[in-house]
């Protein structure tokens, strides 16, 4: 296997969301087999991140999101560096124009879908724009030499769009630091207090806080008795959720990492997502590692990673008044604690060292197929 490998991320620190995690874990493997890489953003905190270089572009801010622009530094960096293959991360501009290069350059490339941009078009008000993007997406990922989706369903989403080549490859967890056993630390214990004074259950939700989360739907569970909210992150919607929220006295947490998210996600007992466009569902991930008992849409990424009734519950996010269905059921404390328990069993082998490897092993597969085809043109020639 080739041993330099550029990553070109839509979003990298100090952004932080699935796309950024995913690289940030990516990174740490690298540095673990000792492979070479350098990496392309529209942002950085520094220079160099685990001693990989971080090559930024310009960008603009659209609904708070950093969006690259391509610029020479992409072609120069990539001419320089020579990478044997090309990880992009949830391409969009800034991956469109590093996979040119690619094709230029006969690089082999890996395109990881993680969002569906064309989901939130209708998110946005923007129902125009959204075949344009679909074209886009197709456009974009069918000449990479294979596309990675999270789940069978983002997989067949890409082939409908007429993209060939699709792998499924998901998302690893740290099982380590999202546990149960955090629920019995002292701080978690405060933070309980704090949120739930007295010993109310607590319904969290962590997350960007826009509008695809749709997390006024927690207005369904806010007034049911001795409950309190817990919503954690932050973005463009959280001056609006608020206000709305004010008068249920939810606690919004704002923003937080590492251990103060492990803290935060082990005082919750259920945890809500109502978003219905995710193409995977970290966070769920991360709330079953935890031991929280979880309620999301079926529909999605979330579908596939909850069996409903034994790993949490799944709700037909067209019913009104559907999540507050399933928070009642789960208030029943014997069979919340069956579900949680189950849910945790259940992410136990998705660690970020597996995950990766199979992550790896793709790469061997795509650049033995680039060789191949490379060897087999020559003879041709």
């Amino acid at each position: 296997m080739g041993q330099k490998i550029a990553i070109v991320t839509e979003s990298f620190l100090p952004q932080i969301n699935g796309v950024t995690n995913s690289v940030l874990r990516i990174l740490e493997t690298f540095k673990q087999r000792e492979i070479d890489a350098m990496v392309i953003a529209p942002t950085s905190e520094t220079t160099h991140h685990l001693g990989f270089a971080i090559h930024t572009v310009p960008y603009v801010e659209i609904k708070g999101f950093p969006v690259g622009i391509p610029s020479p530094t992409v072609s120069k960096a990539l001419d320089e560096f020579q990478p044997d293959l090309v990880h992009l991360a949830a391409p969009f501009w800034l991956g469109s124009h590093a996979l040119d290069w690619c094709i230029r350059n006969s690089v082999p490339s890996v395109a990881v879908y993680q969002t569906d941009i064309a989901g939130y078009c209708s998110r946005y008000g923007l129902d125009f724009a959204r075949p344009l993007v679909e074209r886009f997406t197709a456009a974009l990922h069918a000449p990479a030499s294979i596309s990675l989706a999270p789940t069978a369903e983002g997989a067949k989403r890409l082939q409908e769009l007429g993209v060939e080549n699709v792998a499924v490859w998901g998302r690893g967890i740290d099982t380590d630091l999202f546990h149960p056993e955090r629920r019995d630390l002292a701080e978690v214990q405060v933070l309980r207090n704090q949120i739930a004074p007295n010993s109310e259950l607590v319904v969290g939700f962590v997350g960007r806080l826009a509008p695809e989360k749709q997390i006024d739907r927690l207005l369904e569970v806010a007034d049911l008795p001795n409950l309190k909210l817990l919503i954690v992150g932050d973005g463009p919607e959280r001056s609006r959720l608020e206000k709305i929220f004010a008068p249920f006295d939810a606690y919004f947490a704002g923003f937080q990492t590492g251990l103060a998210l492990a803290n935060h996600y082990a005082a919750i007992d259920i945890f809500v997502h109502c978003g219905t466009e995710e193409t995977f569902g970290q966070t769920i991930q991360e709330a079953k590692a935890s031991g929280a008992a979880v309620v999301a849409p079926n529909q999605g990424g979330p579908k596939f990673l909850i069996e409903h009734g034994a790993t949490g519950l799944l709700v037909d996010p067209d019913k009104i008044g559907g999540y507050q269905e399933a928070v009642v059921k789960l208030r029943e404390r014997e069979f919340r604690t069956e579900i949680s328990r189950a849910a945790r069993e259940s992410v136990l082998e998705n660690t970020w060292a597996r995950n990766n490897s199979a992550l790896l092993e793709i790469y061997r597969e795509v650049m033995n197929q680039s060789l191949n085809q490379r060897e087999s043109n020559l003879e041709l020639a």
